[in-house]
């Protein structure tokens, strides 16, 4: 064979996938890659899940010659594979993607990058040493509507960046916190840091977007400085379901991020980037993202989420083509320096009082409601205030975090 055909056989070669986790997200991408499996893009070489029948088309895996593991250890001291896939638990994500990038994996995990910021540079740090990648699945950031939008920021279309807010108002009911064993902890039964809440998991894409779209170059964001937060709870769950947080950027931005899981109606995402000449926006997640100039000129850019997957195949293709994440650690590190810096803010999450909280749905979907608070979050956000600010009686003030030369959480 000649050089030539060698090379173009290695590029044509599909990409051999380890799925590791294939319920819940993971089960969203066994069903996209097996909507295309006949394509040649790829090879599922194996799945790693202790309870693979969770997955709904775990016969079909195994009728291609699947084979599944428990652990991603036991997968190593048997096969490998060019892209691990990790779709599993926050708890879990330094250990499986230092271990896979060890035994010689790009890897695409899901978002977010880990709990706390020193798991996320201890992952740079194994990135660096293996000489392979590592994406993490923010999937607007892997959009055409979100890297044109960037790429006009960068270009200075709006000039200087003034200020980002974002409100997401996200109803879940009792069985959200019910689904396993960790939503809504600070940390898992074995001691590990997981920080789930609204801001960690659920909303985490929005306040990732608002660092990303700053980012400097195309796979970096911008680094929170300073953050002050107000965190709340109706739930009886360790951490917090509301938040409203300020975070200023290295720049001077300012970023004002409102989310909660106990208001009584479902709205949002909701944006304004505000800068010297226009402002961008978004109403929610089926309406787009627009903006408009000072000079009356409107540009749209289209959804982001008609594209969830570009973050799949965006992966498939680096490995053979060389291109690095659009959204790899180091732009993810952002949301997890400012979610640990949330904590830190307000280390004892306030409760909502009695008297403010009331159930709602039907049975088997019963759900808390806090009373007032949508129309409280949308004037805080038309505001660009925090509750406390606006005398809301429920609110308490979080203390000032400095993040600059943060070095791991908690830090005291």
């Amino acid at each position: 064979m000649s050089l030539l055909a060698a090379k173009e056989a290695t590029i044509e070669a599909p990409v051999s996938l380890v799925l590791v986790g294939i319920g819940g997200m993971g089960g969203v991408y066994v069903r996209e890659l097996l909507e295309r499996e006949k394509e040649g893009r790829f090879r599922i070489v194996a799945a790693v899940d202790p309870q693979p029948n969770r997955c709904r088309q775990y016969r079909e895996l195994r009728a291609l010659g699947v084979v599944c593991f428990v652990g991603l250890k036991d997968f190593y001291r048997n096969k490998t594979a060019e892209l691990a896939v990790l779709s599993t638990p926050i708890a879990f994500h330094r250990e499986q993607t230092c271990l896979a990038l060890e035994r010689g994996s790009h890897v695409l995990c899901e978002k977010p990058a880990a709990g706390t910021i020193q798991e996320v540079r201890e992952m740079m740090a194994a990135e660096r040493a293996s000489g392979r990648w590592a994406a993490v699945g923010y999937q607007w950031s892997f959009s055409r509507a979100v890297q044109a939008l960037k790429s006009d920021i960068r270009a200075g279309l709006f000039g200087r960046p003034r200020r980002m807010k974002c409100l997401t108002l996200w109803p879940r009911d009792e069985g959200y916190y019910a689904r396993n064993d960790w939503a809504g902890r600070r940390r898992t039964a074995d001691g590990a840091w997981v920080l789930d809440s609204p801001a960690q998991n659920a909303m985490a894409h929005d306040l990732h977007n608002m660092l990303y779209v700053l980012g400097g170059e195309v796979d970096r964001s911008a680094a929170p400085a300073e953050v002050e937060a107000e965190l709340y709870r109706a739930y009886p769950i360790e951490n917090f379901d509301t938040a409203a947080a300020r975070i200023m950027t290295g720049d001077g931005v300012e970023i004002l991020f409102y989310v909660t899981h106990v208001a009584e109606a479902e709205r949002g995402p909701v944006f304004r980037y505000e800068f010297e000449r226009g402002v961008v926006g978004c109403d929610s997640r089926a309406s787009g993202i627009w903006a408009e100039l000072e000079d009356g000129t409107r540009k749209d850019y289209g959804v982001p989420d008609d594209e969830p997957m570009n973050k799949l195949w965006r992966s498939v293709a680096g490995v053979r083509d060389g291109t690095r994440p659009l959204c790899g650690l180091e732009a993810a590190a952002g949301q997890t320096l400012a979610v640990n810096g949330m904590q830190e803010s307000m280390p004892d999450v306030r409760p909502f009082p009695g008297g403010a909280v009331r159930t709602a749905g039907p049975e088997g979907a019963r759900r808390l409601v806090v009373n007032g608070l949508g129309e409280a979050f949308e004037a805080c956000f038309e505001a660009g205030a925090l509750p406390s600010e606006m005398g809301v009686d429920w609110s308490a003030k979080g203390k000032r975090i400095d993040l600059r030369g943060y070095a791991s959480f908690p830090s005291g």
